[in-house]
């Protein structure tokens, strides 16, 4: 079962990315972006968290069903390429 967080925003942000990274620890290796309904940059700054904190325990962190508008903004911040698989 992977992590799916539905709203990942600054209001939110820490606690969601505490959630995720407990989710990690416990050998969770994919993130599961399909019910994620609200989010802003937070979200771009929280995946890069987790894919440093998988790497950092030698897995390869999945991240699955990217929203488009999320794919859209990581590719403003010139990020895109570091949230493929």
């Amino acid at each position: 079962m992977a992590f799916a967080p539905a709203c990942l925003t600054l209001n939110d942000a820490a606690a969601t990315v505490g959630a995720g990274l407990q989710a990690l620890a416990a050998g969770e290796t994919e993130i599961d972006l399909s019910s994620l309904q609200h989010f802003d940059s937070s979200a771009i700054a929280a995946l890069l968290e987790w894919r440093r904190a998988a790497s950092a325990r030698g897995v390869t962190l999945r991240i699955a069903n990217l929203p488009e508008g999320l794919i859209s903004v990581a590719q403003l911040y010139g990020v895109a390429h570091l949230l493929e698989h």
